[in-house]
């Protein structure tokens, strides 16, 4: 019997392990489909002995302290400040859009108060901002949304911007200054070791068993715990019941080219004619040095994996309906972006799964007694 079941071997079934384990002493069970630990954030070497992300970039960054301060117990720092840039009409640009975007694509002088008018003069009234397409024709004007903004989305999600919620390209600041970094967090770096070091010295506990390639229907009702943490497809949970939540995935093509360096940063996306929607070459994340370099292009699909939930007022609806039924569970939490249908970064992540431990401390001792709020009222 163990005292919980945890699906799913990412961020949040992870920190969740390891909160378990060692502030309650009490047993986990983590399972995975994969053969690894880490999900979307697992990177391996490769034949050409360079780190990779299987999965694609990610990138750690962070204004929350606490969140820095619990993930460095497992994990020294790489100091890495992520840039990106855009092949837009033939030129390498930054994006986000900054000075030197509109000046280099332009060929003009403008000076950043030069270029506040400009955006002023370009960007379109949107009586209300509803979609991702009115967030950038209202901050910066349709052409550069055309350019930059419209090919790129399309791919990744596989509808037009116009049909997405605005928090798709809300994301991305627009800027009047030459600020070429793509995050703006007081905390950005890599973990020293990679990601999926740090995942083994947090699960790194003999309260703690893992099994990989398990799939959670096949072994729920063969393993005896007593509550669970799930943080896969809230629709999978229940079977498909109400219909399928849509998510989008990726398909990955991972090379190693026979040169030191490929491009001038880690990340060049392409927003315009090519198929793929970025290339990503890992030595500048991991400042190794080698002969050769690795890259990955990246290939949006409806196949595969789940990535990304859809962000869509219908299918934030179906979620609501899910969300009721899962709220009906009480000895199951539903954490993560799979679970609880939202595109997070990895801090948001983990700062939700350890506000979730913080919940669970309150409702659940560890005598494994569910604590109803009628009996935390009489106890206050």
């Amino acid at each position: 019997m163990f005292d919980w079941l945890i699906v799913g071997a990412g961020f949040a079934g992870s920190v969740l392990a390891e909160r378990i384990a060692s502030q309650r002493q009490e047993s986990v069970l983590i399972i995975d489909r994969r053969n690894h630990v880490g999900g979307n954030a697992y990177d391996c070497y490769d034949e050409a002995g360079i780190l990779i992300h299987r999965y694609g970039p990610h990138i750690f960054h962070t204004n929350a302290q606490s969140i820095v301060d619990y993930l460095s117990q497992f994990t020294q720092w790489r100091p890495y400040e992520h840039r990106v840039l855009s092949l837009v009409d033939g030129q390498l640009l930054p994006i986000p859009i900054n000075l030197d975007t509109i000046n280099r694509l332009y060929g003009l002088e403008l000076t950043s108060e030069q270029l506040q008018d400009f955006f002023a003069f370009r960007r379109e009234t949107v009586k209300e901002v509803r979609t991702a397409e009115d967030v950038v024709v209202s901050t910066v004007g349709r052409e550069l949304y055309e350019k930059f903004f419209r090919g790129y989305t399309r791919k990744q999600w596989g509808v037009d911007p116009s049909q997405l919620s605005k928090s798709v390209t809300a994301r991305v600041p627009t800027r009047t200054d030459r600020d070429d970094r793509y995050f703006g967090d007081s905390f950005q770096n890599m973990p020293a070791g990679g990601y999926t070091r740090m995942f083994q010295r947090m699960l790194d506990s003999p309260k703690i068993k893992i099994m990989l390639q398990t799939d959670y229907r096949e072994i729920r009702d063969k393993i005896p715990f007593q509550q669970m943490i799930y943080t896969g497809p809230i629709d999978e949970y229940f079977d498909w019941k109400l219909g399928r939540l849509p998510y989008r995935s990726l398909r990955f093509e991972h090379t190693t080219l026979d040169c030191e360096q490929f491009q001038p940063v880690a990340v060049v996306n392409y927003p315009q004619t090519e198929k793929y929607t970025r290339i990503t070459e890992y030595k500048h994340l991991t400042g190794q040095q080698s002969p050769k370099t690795s890259l990955t292009y990246e290939y949006p699909t409806d196949v595969g994996d789940p990535y990304y939930p859809v962000p869509r007022a219908e299918n934030e609806a179906l979620y609501k309906r899910y969300e009721a039924l899962a709220a009906a569970c009480p000895e199951v939490w539903f954490v993560g972006r799979l679970a609880t249908y939202r595109y997070y970064n990895m801090d948001q992540v983990v700062g939700q799964a350890l506000a979730t431990f913080g919940r669970i401390q309150t409702r659940l001792p560890a005598n494994g007694m569910l604590v109803t709020p009628t009996q935390r009222e009489a106890a206050e």
